[in-house]
């Protein structure tokens, strides 16, 4: 897969998993030769004022053929929580 098809398809997998909206990727980066790793942010609650809204980072790897081989929330946060906040 092109690094475009994954990102594509992770968000699309998050969504379908967690139900919850995805609002940017972090990061996309090959772990060995054959796996894609994606960390997405997503809405997991929206609060006003929207600072407060909390966010959740989530890890997807992926085989080069697309298939989900793990997934896990690595983060839960406000919006306005700076780098490494909670």
């Amino acid at each position: 897969m092109k690094p475009r098809e994954v990102l594509d398809s992770a968000k699309q997998q998050v969504t379908d998993l967690t139900g919850l909206p995805v609002e940017s990727v972090s990061s996309l980066e090959r772990d060995g030769d054959k796996n894609w790793v994606v960390t997405v942010e997503t809405l997991e609650l929206e609060r006003i004022p929207n600072t407060m809204d909390l966010l959740g980072s989530y890890e997807i790897t992926m085989s080069d053929d697309g298939d989900v081989v793990g997934f896990h929330r690595t983060r839960r946060y406000h919006r306005s929580a700076e780098d490494g906040g909670s």
